[in-house]
């Protein structure tokens, strides 16, 4: 799985001016925790980019004073006017201690009910799920070949071996919808139906008032 490495400094002085200081710095001041003991750091912006502007799931490994703490990103805060990165929280991992990930999805195949003329609809991005740090890794798939049209896949369907999903099991993840066309189409076939036998009984009417007439003809010729 990726994984990134970061610089970071020990924050040897806390508090509101400390902090300040560091941002004018265009540093960001952090917390790492869940290991044997909470870490304060600080590191460059620049030096977390790659860890916060992303939508993939990687291990992150702090370098603070020699000591490399492997993480993964927890929480952030951002400014809420300037929108720029303020704290970053991260989890350390312990090989036999399990965390709580949000790992993303990844759809593999070519739904049916596509080929069949429907939309197909992602309801969710990523899950939630609690596991050993072995079992992290960047994606899940989800392997949509036999969803129908009109079909779902819920969380309860998705296989995450070794991780217990914390989402609720109903949740749609997937689903393929009809789209306006075959909508049309679908509204417009009972019509169709319908219209089809007094079209063939319109049709028939004048033959049948020709044959009924004809005998009337005949005796008036006798």
């Amino acid at each position: 799985m990726k994984s990134i490495t970061i610089e970071g400094q020990l924050r040897t002085e806390l508090g509101k001016k400390a902090t300040r200081q560091l941002r004018s710095q265009e540093m960001v001041p952090g917390v790492i925790y869940g290991g044997a003991k909470e870490v304060s750091f600080y590191a460059s912006a620049k030096a977390l980019k790659s860890l916060v502007y992303t939508s993939e799931f990687q291990f992150a490994e702090v370098n603070i004073g020699g000591t490399v703490y492997r993480t993964i990103l927890k929480d952030l805060q951002f400014d809420k006017v300037s929108d720029v990165l303020n704290h970053v929280d991260l989890m350390e991992l312990v090989e036999d201690k399990k965390v709580v990930a949000t790992l993303p999805l990844k759809f593999v195949g070519a739904a049916a009910g596509v080929k069949a003329g429907g939309k197909l609809v992602l309801k969710m991005k990523a899950i939630k799920v609690k596991t050993l740090p072995k079992y992290l890794k960047e994606t899940i798939e989800v392997d949509i070949t036999n969803l129908e049209l009109n079909g779902n896949i819920r969380v309860q369907d998705i296989k995450a071996d070794n991780m217990e999903v914390m989402n609720s099991p109903r949740i749609s993840v997937a689903s393929v919808v009809l789209t306006r066309q075959l909508k049309q189409e679908e509204a417009a076939a009972p019509a169709a139906a319908k219209a089809a036998p007094a079209a063939a009984a319109k049709a028939a009417a004048p033959a049948a008032a020709a044959k009924a007439a004809a005998p009337a003809k005949d005796a008036k010729k006798k």
